[in-house]
């Protein structure tokens, strides 16, 4: 009996020993990502097939979190210490952020194709039904009888883009004249109706609340609300401006968190996934512009045609545009500050 109690107590502590192993397989199969206000439905389609697909390739089980917010307060909340693998985001900036505070690699941008962003979109413009404001470009947001929706700048990097993509559009219209571009950009937020933190907010404000006469957000979530079925019955219509910004929607892996969890191979592969042609023609679903030749030539007629200005190219890196824009005290506090 003696003997027996022995090997049992190993089978015990042997079978505890598996346990534990298993808590430590389970927490490292769980993957957190972090990702844009209005990304849901994306990725509610994209991450079961990355599970579908990590299971045949390795045989193992994994979980995909999922966050969503303002990419600026999802960057803020990861350096404060929530635990996201990745990060998928709308605004290159707000990487940067992280990058700055070594959370991620300084070289991120490095790390996938296409400087990290495996789809791009623009700012559109969301009328209502047959579009009474006559609505066809960014000079008409700026008029005294046009009230505008979209979310704050200082929260979402969405709202980033609708204020580069007013500047941009100003600072060609005027020659680069630099009052007369802030000028342009001070009256677009003067004419601001509702100012949500994140881009659900703002789709919120102007679909189901009825304010302002235009919602400005990414061409992707326009189409989307557009030919949805929760708002069909509205009739809005969209409006893709013949200029519009470049807005890229990077992604990187949160280093600080994968090497602490061990998930870095996953983390990885969670985002190359992203590049595949399958995903790549999903995204197209969701009506983000990709760029994998395939389905580029596959889904041309999808797609407004639209001239695209990034940026960089007329405003510097990134970083700079940053410190001049969007830090406290830049040029879109001193404009929020004289909209009223």
């Amino acid at each position: 009996m003696k003997i027996m109690w022995k090997k049992s107590g190993m089978v015990v502590l042997a079978l505890a020993g598996v346990l534990a192993g298993a808590g430590s397989v389970s927490a490292q199969t769980t993957l957190l990502n972090a990702s844009f206000d209005v990304a849901r439905e994306t990725f509610a389609a994209v991450n079961p097939k990355f599970v579908a697909y990590w299971q045949q390739k390795t045989g193992q089980a994994v979980k995909i979190d999922q966050s969503f917010a303002g990419t600026s307060r999802q960057a803020q909340d990861i350096y404060q210490g929530k635990q996201a693998d990745t990060v998928t985001f709308n605004q290159v900036t707000d990487i940067d952020f992280l990058a700055e505070r070594g959370l991620v690699n300084k070289d991120w941008r490095k790390a996938f194709p296409n400087d990290s962003s495996p789809y791009h979109s623009t700012i559109a413009f969301l009328v209502r039904a047959g579009n009474p404001k006559n609505i066809k470009d960014w000079s008409d947001l700026v008029r005294d009888d046009v009230k505008v929706v979209f979310p704050n700048p200082k929260t979402s990097g969405n709202a980033r883009y609708t204020y580069l993509g007013a500047w941009l559009y100003a600072h060609e219209k005027f020659n680069g004249n630099d009052e007369q571009v802030r000028g342009f950009v001070r009256k677009l937020l003067h004419n601001v109706a509702s100012f949500p933190t994140g881009g659900r907010g703002a789709t919120v404000a102007f679909a189901q609340n009825g304010q302002g006469d235009v919602l400005l957000t990414f061409e992707s979530e326009v189409i989307n609300i557009a030919n949805g079925e929760d708002f069909k019955a509205q009739g809005f219509e969209v409006v893709v401006p013949p200029v519009s910004v470049l807005a890229e929607f990077p992604v990187a892996v949160v280093d600080r968190v994968v090497d602490a969890k061990g998930t870095r191979d996953l983390a990885r592969e969670y985002l190359a996934f992203q590049y595949t042609t399958d995903i790549q023609r999903l995204l197209t679903t969701f009506n983000y512009r990709v760029n994998d030749p395939v389905v580029v030539k596959e889904t041309a007629s999808q797609f407004a045609k639209v001239r695209l200005i990034n940026p960089v190219d007329v405003l510097g890196s990134w970083s700079s545009i940053q410190d001049t824009h969007f830090k406290a005290n830049g040029v879109l506090d001193v404009l929020l500050s004289q909209r009223d």
